[in-house]
């Protein structure tokens, strides 16, 4: 096995708030500092930890449009044009779907003419066939955390 309930403990710790000292961790878990360091090494090199970041507020930011785009693509070209999107600095996920769309993309923009353009940038792309954008009223729930 790749993890226990040990190393999900440590993972629940991070996810709140990965800032948190290794030390606080151990305590609050009743680990040795030592202990959390290896597991937290240990998970970042099996992959089950990508990546420590802040999570910022778009909308703060001055990035308060968050659009959905729905895509129809050429078979054949669907990883070619979702690797062209998540290279988008405005695009946050970009998802492989079944269904009648085959890419869904999630992006944040700063209002309705940086929204426009980035639209008008993918319809250049030949193999989409059509699309579909819906703009987020509101935002009820956003968090990709992981709950376990």
């Amino acid at each position: 096995m790749l993890y226990d309930e040990t190393d999900l403990m440590i993972l629940r710790e991070l996810q709140e708030d990965a800032m948190t000292s290794y030390r606080d961790i151990a305590e609050k878990l009743n680990l040795s500092v030592g202990t959390v360091h290896n597991r937290i090494k240990r998970l970042k090199e099996i992959g089950l930890i990508k990546s420590f970041s802040a999570i910022v507020d778009a909308e703060k930011l001055g990035y308060g449009l968050t659009a959905i785009v729905l895509m129809q693509v050429e078979g054949e070209k669907i990883v070619e044009v979702e690797e062209k999107l998540a290279t988008s600095k405005s695009i946050i996920a970009v998802y492989d779907t079944t269904g009648e769309f085959d890419i869904i993309a999630i992006g944040k923009f700063k209002n309705r003419e940086d929204l426009n353009t980035f639209i008008k940038d993918v319809l250049k792309i030949q193999s989409i066939k059509r699309t579909v954008t819906s703009i987020a009223l509101n935002v009820v729930k956003e968090d990709l955390r992981i709950r376990f």
